[in-house]
């Protein structure tokens, strides 16, 4: 309403933000000691059609931070499907070992994750430090598309579908 008094600017914004549908992806790369990395991301979007590229942001706070943004040239992207809540909680935790009940593999040197709905192998290109965040850009070098519902991420619950709030 007209009268209600303006909320402040975080809050404004972290609500804003909320209403925005968003795909939920597993973001992974090669650690410097060979060892697989990754983490939840929902700031993720098509940065260009040609070349094919994607635009991740990253918390410099993340664990996996350095690995992404400082050391591994290639990384993977993978879209979940809309029954891989679990994989995103898993993910978006602070497990030492994220990969142990998971179904998973290495393309090269990028840990590629079963039974997601897409998966893009990507080379990192740019990256651009601004404020709590660094913008990761990433070629699209190959992947694969199986299909399916994703997991979306709004209104701060992950779904598959968009429905009225619970």
């Amino acid at each position: 309403m007209a009268d209600d008094p303006p909320l402040p600017r975080t809050e404004l914004f972290r609500d804003a933000m909320a209403a925005l549908a968003s795909g939920v992806a597993v973001v992974t790369a090669r650690r410097v000691d060979g060892r697989p990395a990754g983490l939840l991301a929902t700031s993720i979007a098509a940065y260009s059609a040609e070349p094919p590229s994607i635009l991740l942001s990253i918390a410099h706070s993340s664990r996996s931070y350095p690995t992404l943004v400082e050391h591994a040239e290639r990384f993977g992207v993978h879209l979940l499907g809309r029954d891989q809540g679990a994989v995103a909680q898993t993910f978006a935790s602070r497990s030492d070992d994220k990969y142990a009940d998971l179904g998973w593999d290495w393309d090269d040197e990028v840990p590629r994750l079963e039974g997601v709905v897409s998966y893009l192998r990507c080379g990192r290109s740019a990256t651009f430090d601004r404020y709590d965040h660094s913008i990761l850009i990433g070629d699209v070098l190959d992947g694969h598309h199986s299909g399916g519902e994703p997991l979306l991420w709004v209104r701060r619950r992950m779904d598959w579908r968009l429905s009225p709030e619970a």
